[in-house]
């Protein structure tokens, strides 16, 4: 493996060997099981061997002081030399962690850890990375441990990234179903870095019980609109919530942020089954989350544990996680449904807190009318009883399947191209049929090729039909093809697609030029298609027109139309194949076009297949890049979106949601979704 485009897994078995020495219900859940069980499964899967090791050291006093102060390094050093009464008695003034004889040494250890992986990530020695580590660190605070945590390991992290590299701009993503209060004291007023949680919350009454966990805290002076927070206000969440979140609300200002560098306080008690989180989600969801964020500063990504309390789903996420970090598919993600009526309040309420900060949510409705937001609503007391109860149930009777065994084909991208293009490294030529079957012969000129003659078309429509097949059948993982006549390659794959009954593919296209009506009218294809042209056909479920102002030139008013009608669609209609049509001469930037075949393969296991027409030879080798699975370039920082483009887009949002559950952001409450 290149060690450049690899994947770093930093793990130690150290950092097991400390745990709770007396009784502390409140902490029971943290143990060095969760460690080990995490890194057993990615021996198991095959996982840690694909990974490159990367060696742990301890955080220096200098690195720790980059977020804590001199005298609280100094009290925890202490901590060796206590007797346990004295350990007691010293993590008594802190909020839910325990010491031990060990912790300090593993801390610096935990915080180590993370710095390596940057190291390793930042330089280029490989693409990206995830640290299992113990303690965790997002809870820590300046001058106090919090939350099983010691040190805030990506705090340190992020400091010790801009101070070595002089890099400019950092993206936090805590998916810990706690709020990393640690890590947004250390950068609430820091406009370098912008931290993004969610949390669950219940209007204050869930751990760590803090005003400053709730949407419309957003950050301090010249950090204001760098820490977004989404409270989660029931539990019981599901992927659903998690993906809307993440297009409506995380992507969009990622990718305005411009980050250079990723960091994921990853913590999976945000999966299903965790006492602690209460939620839904299947570990498979964060295999899609990773994906979404892989293509931010230019892929350099570094993934650090943090919580996740169920032994069972936990070493699945961090599977999941690395899986998706070594570049393989991403499993279908089922059948989702929209987000419910809780999380659509607090997403209203973070878009709406947030448009002023950002021009990419500036179209973002008001907070609910009805006061639903977090901090106006009393919740109805349980009795403690009954509480206890019930979670003890939920934790008892709950149960999911086994993430789907992700398999990667043995032909990673097989292309079709004219004899004088070259195939770009690491791509496979496909050569057609000398003898191809005569039926699928006959179809072609029954219903595409009439001209008897042309040979190349022939050729080459025989070879799309058979890399499409060879896709469903997962021996190839992607493919691309020139082609002369764009539209009838298009309906060629889509007829092809549709002979199976339970296939259904996704057509992007970009350019202007005309698409059938008829594509679309079994169902088995949506269609969304963006370009300059005002579409003479209203849009339909099935058949979606985006009128861009200038057209796919404009890369705000494109990632507009990607985020907040591409991806949620794709989403919830869940195809089989996905087909990326460049219409000739569509003005899309090489960037732009990149980072949306990169995207797209998050859908389908990851099989697109994109039609290039033949006089489009410059995308070849671009396209051949994000088909392989090599991160995208960075887009730069974005110009606000046209008025007009956002006006477009959000009138298609209204009118489709009623079909498309994923693409709402407001609570039915405030009058079903009406932004304009």
């Amino acid at each position: 493996m290149d060690g450049r485009m690899g994947t770093a897994l930093i793990y130690d078995e150290e950092m097991t060997k400390y745990k709770l020495l007396w009784f502390d219900p409140a902490c029971k859940l943290e143990v060095p099981e969760r460690l080990t069980v995490s890194h057993e499964a990615l021996v198991r899967d095959g996982l840690a061997d694909r990974c490159v090791s990367v060696p742990v050291r301890e955080a220096t006093n200098e690195e720790i002081l980059l977020v804590h102060s001199e005298e609280y390094l100094e009290a925890v050093k202490k901590t060796p030399f206590m007797t346990l009464e004295d350990l007691k008695t010293f993590t008594l003034q802190y909020g839910d962690v325990y010491f031990h004889p060990n912790i300090y040494h593993c801390a610096k250890l935990a915080a180590g850890a993370a710095l390596q992986l940057v190291d390793s990530v930042v330089t280029g020695k490989v693409r990206n990375g995830m640290a299992l580590v113990r303690p965790p660190g997002h809870h820590s605070m300046r001058s106090e441990a919090n939350g099983f945590c010691v040190f805030n390991n990506v705090a340190i992290a992020a400091r010790y990234a801009k101070q070595k590299y002089g890099l400019n701009r950092v993206l936090i993503v805590d998916w810990d179903i706690h709020h990393g209060q640690g890590v947004q004291y250390f950068f609430e007023d820091d406009p370098s870095v912008l931290y993004f949680s969610w949390h669950r919350y219940e209007h204050k009454k869930f751990w760590p019980h803090l005003r400053e966990s709730d949407y419309d805290v957003v950050g301090k002076e010249r950090g204001a609109g760098f820490n977004i927070n989404v409270p989660w206000n029931k539990v019981g969440m599901k992927n659903g919530d998690y993906l809307s979140v993440f297009c409506h609300v995380v992507l969009p200002v990622a990718y305005e942020f411009c980050p250079d560098l990723v960091l994921v306080c990853a913590g999976f008690d945000s999966a299903i089954g965790d006492p602690e989180g209460e939620m839904c989600a299947t570990p498979d969801i964060f295999a899609h989350l990773t994906h979404l964020l892989m293509n931010l500063a230019g892929g350099k990504l570094c993934a650090v544990l943090e919580g996740g309390y169920n032994l069972t789903s936990l070493p699945q996420s961090v599977c999941q996680t690395v899986q998706t970090l070594l570049g393989d598919p991403a499993p279908r993600p089922g059948d989702l449904s929209g987000p419910c009526i809780s999380a659509l309040e607090s997403l209203q309420c973070v878009r709406s807190v947030h448009r002023k900060y950002w021009s990419c949510l500036s179209h973002a409705a008001d907070r609910p009318s009805s006061e639903v937001g977090t901090k106006h609503i009393k919740l109805a007391e349980e009795d403690e009883k009954t509480e206890k109860e019930h979670k003890e149930k939920v934790t008892e009777e709950i149960a999911w399947p086994e993430p789907p065994k992700r398999v990667s084909p043995p032909v990673q991208s097989a292309l079709v191209l004219p004899d004088d293009v070259t195939c770009p490294d690491g791509c496979t030529r496909f050569i057609p049929s000398q003898n191809p079957d005569p039926i699928i012969v006959s179809k072609l000129r029954e219903n595409f090729l009439k001209d008897e003659d042309d040979c190349n078309s022939l050729a080459t429509f025989t070879s799309l039909i058979t890399l499409t097949e060879k896709m469903q059948k997962n021996e190839i993982h992607s493919g691309m093809v020139l082609v002369r006549d764009i539209i009838m390659a298009m309906m060629c794959v889509v007829q092809q697609v549709a002979t199976a009954p339970n296939n259904r593919v996704l057509v992007v296209c970009v350019g202007n030029g005309e698409i059938p009506s008829r594509i679309t009218e079994n169902g088995k294809s949506l269609v969304l298609h963006i370009s300059s042209e005002q579409s003479e056909e209203r849009a339909s479920k099935y058949h979606i027109p985006v009128c861009l102002k200038k057209g796919c030139r404009d890369t705000s008013g494109f990632l507009q139309a990607v985020f907040g009608l591409l991806l949620p669609l794709g989403y919830q209609y869940d195809p089989s194949l996905v087909l990326l049509v460049q219409m000739p001469h569509s003005g899309v930037d090489d960037s732009m076009w990149q980072q949306l075949a990169s995207l797209l393969q998050g859908f389908a296991q990851g099989h697109t297949l994109v039609l290039i027409q033949e006089d489009d030879r410059a995308y070849v080798d671009p396209t051949g890049s994000s088909l392989l699975g090599h991160p995208a370039p960075s887009l730069g920082q974005l110009q606000a979106p046209l008025p007009e483009d956002v006006e477009a887009i959000e009138r298609l949002r209204l009118r489709l949601q009623s079909d498309w559950k994923l693409l709402q952001t407001t609570a039915p409450q405030t009058g079903a979704g009406d932004e304009l």
